[in-house]
């Protein structure tokens, strides 16, 4: 099985721990190909960075030329999900629906921590669109951009102040809001005594179901195939 991770910025850094993560999610013969977009934002932060970001990686994803059989949108909150569902003829697993669901079947609420402020509304958006949003207690900013979070140590206090925020709002379950995060979850469920979800985990392994099972991208209405007319894309 071969599963496409991709990023929604540009930067290479982000990519490669992005693929560290899903590599130690994956089970055993399920091949992960991280993938960069060739343009738009270095990180997404916002509405702008988000529509950009999802015009990059749909460039992106048109442009593969090696098999697969699904995608994981590794971009937290960000918009693409349902142009790339069009677009494929592989399931498409967005990190955002994927951490959510799962955190649906571990308790009856739960909270997001993520980057900065700004980006809660996004969040709240996109869980809203997912049909998932009515089980989220808070969206909750840690304080921190998604290029502040290489710094390990100050990342995990963050993550633990916004945590017990949540907590305390009434999540039982806590998911990380930002692929950038990955690989956290363990730490800060200890630190915290409630589940928490890493969305990059959630997603591969979801995405690993749908292959397992043979299933794929309902083409009978909202996700039909796009219409065939002439697109211009970015040279």
């Amino acid at each position: 099985m071969r599963i496409v991770v991709t990023n929604c910025n540009t930067t290479a850094a982000m990519t490669k721990e992005i693929e560290a993560g899903a590599r130690a999610a994956a089970s055993p013969g399920t091949e992960i190909l991280a993938r960069t977009p060739r343009w738009g934002p270095e990180s997404a932060e916002g509405w702008l960075d988000s529509f950009l970001s999802a015009a990059a990686v749909l460039d992106l994803l048109r442009g593969l030329e090696e098999p697969f059989d699904a995608v994981v949108l590794a971009g937290f909150g960000e918009h693409g999900r349902e142009g790339a569902r069009e677009l494929l003829d592989v399931p498409v697993v967005d990190i955002t629906e994927a951490a959510a669901h799962l955190a649906c079947l571990l308790g009856r609420r739960y909270g997001v921590v993520t980057t900065l402020d700004r980006t809660c509304g996004l969040i709240e958006d996109s869980l809203h669109a997912a049909g998932v949003a009515q089980n989220c207690v808070t969206v909750t900013g840690a304080g921190l951009g998604v290029l502040e979070l290489t710094d390990e140590r100050r990342t995990e206090s963050a993550l633990l102040t916004a945590g017990r925020r949540a907590r305390d709002a009434g999540a039982e379950v806590l998911v990380l809001g930002c692929a950038g995060m990955t690989g956290l979850d363990r730490k800060i469920a200890t630190m915290l005594d409630i589940p928490v979800i890493d969305s990059v985990a959630a997603a591969v392994r979801l995405a690993e179901s749908l292959v397992a099972l043979g299933l794929k991208t309902s083409r009978a209405g909202s996700y039909a195939k796009p219409l065939d007319k002439r697109r211009t894309w970015p040279g």
